[in-house]
């Protein structure tokens, strides 16, 4: 079953998909492209992209809004393009642990009823050090609601139980919830907890998301 990689991308982040298409090449999950959407000015996008060898690659889709839009609705011009049944969010700054694909993919075999899968994110400092972060929920199953009542927002303790950023979605969940809602700062947060609303899900107990500390 083939993975869509889902990402958008401004040119002020450009310079971070060299690193964010070698953690795709390095996947040990064979069936996988990748869908990158730009997001306003596409010229240093498509710079970096023709530089790390992505743009060549017949794996490689991309697109442009032509138009400054926010992430949601580029993220939303992407999904319109998928067709994959598996879609994989990936942040432009944001690298994919080897072995991600296959471990999300393969939760999402193991538990048909399940709408999206998530491992655990770690930090990736400037001196290249993984900052692991411990996570208050179980690997396993999240059943239904789970992700909502954890969810702390008070401005002195915020916590999200799970990190968005890098869940891999069934294309039909993600379809069904209309995609990534306009909420300014926390559309993938919003969009996780609207499917943990609807369905279950799936935490693995291993990382598939290095975040970068952007300086």
């Amino acid at each position: 079953m083939g993975v869509e990689v889902l990402t958008a991308v401004h040119a002020d982040y450009a310079k971070f998909l060299p690193a964010a298409w070698t953690s795709l090449t390095a996947q040990s999950y064979p069936e996988w492209s990748w869908l990158v959407q730009i997001d306003g000015s596409d010229g240093p996008v498509l710079c970096e992209l023709s530089r790390c060898g992505a743009a060549g690659d017949a794996r490689v889709r991309i697109a442009s809004n032509g138009t400054q839009e926010g992430p949601a609705t580029t993220r939303n011009l992407a999904l319109g393009r998928a067709g994959a049944a598996l879609i994989q969010h990936l942040d432009a700054d944001d690298e994919l642990e080897p072995g991600a694909l296959t471990l999300l993919s393969g939760a999402l075999h193991r538990h048909p009823t399940a709408g999206y899968a998530v491992g655990h994110a770690r930090d990736l400092l400037p001196t290249g050090e993984l900052r692991e972060h411990p996570l208050p929920v179980s690997p396993g199953v999240l059943e239904q609601g789970c992700l909502p009542r954890g969810w702390r927002t008070e401005a002195d303790r915020y916590e999200v139980p799970v990190h968005p950023a890098g869940v891999m979605w069934r294309l039909e969940l993600l379809l069904t919830l209309g995609g990534w809602p306009a909420l300014r700062g926390i559309d993938d947060t919003a969009l996780l907890m609207a499917a943990s609303a609807c369905c279950d899900g799936v935490l693995i107990e291993a990382p598939t998301l290095d975040r970068k500390s952007v300086v």
